[in-house]
């Protein structure tokens, strides 16, 4: 297995991807089944890369510690409890929430938020709803 860091030439978008060998890579590329996972653009390119080193434990928790890590993460939690606060959770039903607004001019009191896959955000884009999706952390504090 080996992992790329890989960017969309479309959105600059940053993000990895594991495939079972190099020439797997450019049998997908090649193929066109690589797309970026913000814009769903298929053009993507291998960005440059350091080797991985394994460290200890001790270096991985120093590294959680980090500022910049944490300031992250407080700003994540500030947008899961104002969206918590401010919108409805509709679970695993979200593409067909969304729908019922988009088509059916189905007002709610508040904007919704929920689970959908990549293919059902997809076909909600290709329908001209807009969606965005965020990362949602785990509660950790128990």
């Amino acid at each position: 297995m080996i992992k790329y860091k890989l960017i969309c030439k479309d959105c600059n978008f940053l993000f990895d991807s594991w495939f079972a060998s190099s020439k797997e890579y450019e049998k997908l590329k090649k193929k066109k089944y690589i797309d970026c996972h913000h814009c769903g653009s298929k053009s993507i390119e291998k960005t440059l890369m350091s080797p991985s080193v394994l460290k200890s434990n001790k270096e991985s928790k120093v590294e959680m510690k980090d500022e910049r890590y944490k300031d992250i993460r407080k700003k994540i939690n500030e947008y899961q409890k104002f969206i918590e606060k401010n919108f409805e959770f509709v679970g695993e039903n979200f593409a067909y929430e969304a729908r019922s607004i988009h088509y059916k001019n189905k007002k709610k009191s508040k904007g919704i938020y929920g689970l959908a896959s990549k293919e059902e955000l997809s076909e909600l884009k290709e329908e001209g709803i807009e969606t965005e999706i965020i990362p949602w952390l785990k509660n950790n504090s128990n």
